[in-house]
């Protein structure tokens, strides 16, 4: 949980673990702007009750450059001069085929929204996490991205989008070593991406993720970290 107020972007705030980190956030005094695709319709985002937070709901969609761009305005306007302490790239989509049988534009759809949405996300925000205390970027990854994690031939689009989030990590974080950047993998969780035989439930993957993150430090930069903070392998 966390304890202290931090300034947060959470992309993919309406379901699943985004929601979830919201509602964690929320129950202290954080400053959290809740990126989702269609605000209007994320009922239970906009259903909510900040305890001593701010709370703000914006639209972004990560397959949308337009999008994307449209955002940082909104983001700026709810800081209004203060920076932005973490960016979490939390939004994605998983597709269930292998590396021979897929569709060609289903293909850049799903690295447009796994890793170039969030790569051109953080770009555009840089000049606001730079003020910021903490100037953390956390993208959300998966083992299944990891070479050394063998998962057959399953998920084949998914698992080398979250390798190329990775990589970006590491660029990230050798491009700014005044930032921290990481890749975190949130363990296999019940949400519409992990499906209901997954074994974790959404509050005890963010309740870790929130202890990871909170308790980063300079020398954790560039790492590849599980939800129970364990440090995994590229």
């Amino acid at each position: 949980m966390a304890n202290t107020a931090s300034t947060w972007l959470i992309v993919g705030a309406s379901r699943g673990l985004g929601l979830e980190l919201v509602r964690q956030l929320i129950a202290t005094s954080n400053t959290v702007i809740a990126a989702c695709r269609n605000p209007s319709s994320a009922s239970q985002l906009q259903a909510l009750e900040p305890t001593g937070a701010e709370l703000h709901i914006i639209q972004l969609d990560v397959s949308s450059e337009e999008s994307i761009r449209a955002s940082v305005g909104k983001v700026e306007a709810v800081l209004n001069g203060r920076g932005l302490d973490y960016l979490y790239n939390n939004a994605g989509i998983l597709a269930q085929d292998d590396a021979f049988n897929f569709s060609y534009s289903e293909f850049l759809a799903i690295l447009q929204t796994n890793v170039v949405g969030p790569a051109l996300l953080a770009s555009l925000c840089l000049p606001f996490l730079e003020k910021g205390n903490k100037k953390t970027i956390v993208n959300v990854s998966s083992s299944m991205g990891g070479l050394t994690h063998d998962y057959g031939a399953s998920a084949a689009r998914y698992s080398a989008s979250k390798a190329a989030m990775n990589m970006l990590t590491h660029k990230q974080a050798k491009t700014r070593p005044d930032l921290i950047v990481i890749s975190l993998c949130p363990g296999w969780v019940q949400t519409d991406l992990g499906g209901v035989s997954a074994p974790l439930e959404p509050p005890e993957s963010v309740a870790g993720q929130l202890k990871v993150v909170l308790g980063l430090k300079k020398e954790d930069t560039g790492k590849f970290i599980r939800y129970d903070g364990q440090e995994l392998t590229w």
